[in-house]
């Protein structure tokens, strides 16, 4: 056999038996745990693509043997017969909904959130990860079974399932988070209304556990409670928002933590302003246009009080049919009132100003009456006489035009042209005294009607512009 191939068949024969030493040393390596790589100190040989597994995240392991919930009674609290547990809670609120004035109610929608730490959920993981269920699993253990004071209705969202979340670190802590919407009382003082601020609180507590047994706080403080800048309501602003904790007892039962959350909030009165004060203001201005009215116009003068009086009457119901029945007096009905009484007494003016002239009618028509028999004008003799025209119907100088005629020198001609005119001559002796004066003075503004109605146009307007002074700086 030539010599080249022996040579090419020892090569192949070489070739063959590195292989098959290869292909046994595959099949006899084996993997090792990063576990045993960490003991050994060789993590660098670990291929940096491959990850590791975690044995909390594996399909095989149910969530009942791994957090061990049948080895343990759940309807016993951690640590039962010892220590208060200690469970802080946070808040996020979400919205505040809605306030109501009717009900003494507010509607909030917020993120509650509790941290406990319960070593029966204790669980090994070697990468320190927490696991993060539903709200299936809060039924089989326990959680602090903390609600609302005070409030009226509550439900948890859910849509499209419970918005319950639960989350379990290998050390037992334990979150649990949900997503509320609550409607809670809120005493409100509506002695200012709608000039007021309203403080409402929204209270929370274990219904079962004493302080003894549960010891309930806020886990950061002031921090513990976030709101979201976009909340917003239509008559309100939010003025501030802030926590507080304290002791509450029963005498039943005993002493409980109990947690506040606490909001301030100021009215809008710009609303109000157009829709109640304006109104009622107008209402007042528009009553003061009967003293420019003539006397003698009463289908005017009394339609345009009365539409007035039920305008009135109109807005107070309907601000008070927007409003608990309190047993106080509000500002807004202050202002109400107020403005009612001023648009009822023009009413009241207009009918005492009617009343004189009736009165006074019927005496110049007694008077007309007596000179018609005489044939002759009532007239004195006397010096230094001051003319005053009595059926408001000619001037002044009319009158004085008359002062100087005698008995003598009227004829019957000249009395029967002049027999509508009633002309009553008031002496005033130059040597009186002033008091005299002032009664002769008062006299003419009774007697002339017309008098009543100016001093109406100026005591009106200026008595109600005084008390809106007062009004607005005792309440603004």
């Amino acid at each position: 056999m030539p010599g080249y191939v022996r040579f090419l068949l020892l090569l192949l024969c070489l070739i063959l038996i590195g292989e098959c030493r290869r292909h046994k040393s595959r099949k006899k390596r084996s993997w090792t745990s990063p576990a045993e790589i960490h003991k050994q100190g060789n993590l660098s040989d670990i291929p940096l693509t491959k990850k590791i597994s975690d044995g909390t995240k594996s399909r095989k392991v149910k969530t009942s043997h791994l957090l061990r919930i049948d080895d343990h009674d759940f309807t016993m609290r951690p640590a039962f017969a010892g220590p208060a547990v200690p469970v802080g809670v946070d808040v996020q609120v979400e919205s505040l909904d809605s306030i109501s004035e009717v009900d003494m109610d507010f509607t909030m929608t917020l993120y509650l959130r509790h941290y406990w730490k319960d070593e029966r959920l204790a669980f090994p993981s070697s990468t320190n990860k927490s696991m993060t269920f539903d709200g299936r699993l809060v039924k089989k253990i326990w959680v602090p079974d903390v609600f609302f004071v005070h409030s009226k209705r509550s439900f948890i969202h859910d849509t499209t399932t419970d918005n319950i979340m639960l989350r379990v670190f290998p050390d037992g802590h334990v979150l649990y988070s949900l997503r509320v919407t609550v409607t809670a009382a809120c005493n409100m003082d509506f002695s200012r209304f709608p000039l007021d601020s309203q403080t409402c609180t929204l209270e929370l507590e274990s219904y079962a556990y004493t302080d003894e047994d549960l010891m309930l706080y806020w886990k950061s403080g002031d921090e513990s409670l976030s709101t979201d800048d976009r909340i917003s309501l239509s008559q309100f602003l939010i003025q501030k928002f802030h926590t507080t904790s304290r002791l509450a007892f029963y005498s039943s039962t005993g002493w409980y933590n109990r947690l506040y959350i606490n909001f301030t909030l100021r009215r809008h009165i710009f609303f109000f302003l157009l829709q109640t004060y304006f109104p009622a203001t107008l209402m007042v201005m528009l009553s003061w246009v009967s003293f420019w009215i003539d006397r003698r116009a009463v289908p005017a003068r009394v339609s345009l009080g009365i539409t007035t009086v039920l305008t009135m009457s109109t807005i107070i119901t309907g601000v008070n049919a927007s409003m608990p029945r309190v047993s106080y007096i509000k500002a807004v009905d202050i202002y109400l009132w107020v403005s009612f009484v001023f648009v009822f007494l023009s009413v009241l003016e207009y009918a005492a100003v009617n009343y004189l002239t009736t009165v006074r009618d019927g005496k110049d028509r007694k008077l007309r009456e007596k000179v018609r028999e005489q044939n002759l004008p009532c007239t004195c003799g006397m010096s230094h006489t001051r003319t005053m025209m009595l059926d408001g119907t000619y001037s002044e100088a009319d009158t004085n035009s008359l002062a100087g005629y005698t008995r003598a020198s009227m004829t019957a001609e000249d009395a029967s042209e002049k027999q509508e005119r009633m002309v009553v001559h008031l002496s005033l002796d130059n040597e009186s005294t002033g008091t005299k004066k002032k009664g002769i003075r008062g006299f003419r503004i009774i007697q002339n009607t017309h008098a009543i109605d100016t001093y109406s146009r100026m005591i009106f307007p200026g008595a109600y512009i005084l008390f809106n002074l007062i009004y607005w700086c005792v309440y603004c």
